[in-house]
């Protein structure tokens, strides 16, 4: 797989990211709340005020895997960071060490452009491949962390409350 360039998406791209992000939602068991849009990777990935960057991994116009990230900050070690929102590859370049260029290049692109010192991200709990995956590489769980959401209508509930 060292013939398959990785390289930064642009907002051309919008309909090929959005394709591989709804194939990772069904994957995930995620695809009947799966509610992103080409408009919205538009409106939000691109511009002066974009709030996140994606890598796209193709050989030959096919698309392989894409990497979706964003700068994130942690006032606990007093550095920035990188949040890898989603990471896919396509089954047929699974175990390929495709995963894992994408990761490097992720860390390099952070590191490089915002100083990041640290990768976050999130397994679902049902993804025993991508735990396996993440773990091979050093990620560990905290203990004394957890992920809680405010979504949906607690969401708006509290923003109207002020």
């Amino acid at each position: 797989m060292d013939d398959i360039d990785i390289r930064q998406a642009t907002e051309s791209d919008c309909d090929t990211i959005l394709d591989m992000l709804n194939r990772l939602a069904v994957e995930t068991g995620d695809g009947d709340c799966f509610r992103c849009c080409g408009d919205d990777l538009r409106e939000h990935g691109f511009g002066a005020n974009s709030l996140f960057r994606c890598l796209i991994a193709t050989r030959g116009g096919e698309n392989f895997g894409l990497a979706l990230y964003f700068p994130i900050f942690s006032t606990t070690r007093g550095r920035p960071g990188v949040y890898l929102q989603d990471l896919w590859v396509s089954s047929e370049c699974r175990d390929s060490g495709l995963g894992t260029r994408l990761l490097h290049q992720v860390i390099e692109n952070a590191a490089r452009q915002w100083k990041a010192a640290y990768l976050d991200l999130m397994v679902h709990g049902h993804n025993d491949a991508a735990d396996r995956f993440y773990r091979r590489h050093g990620f560990e769980e905290r203990s004394h962390d957890r992920h809680l959401t405010l979504d949906g209508e607690a969401f708006q509930t509290l923003r109207q409350e002020f």
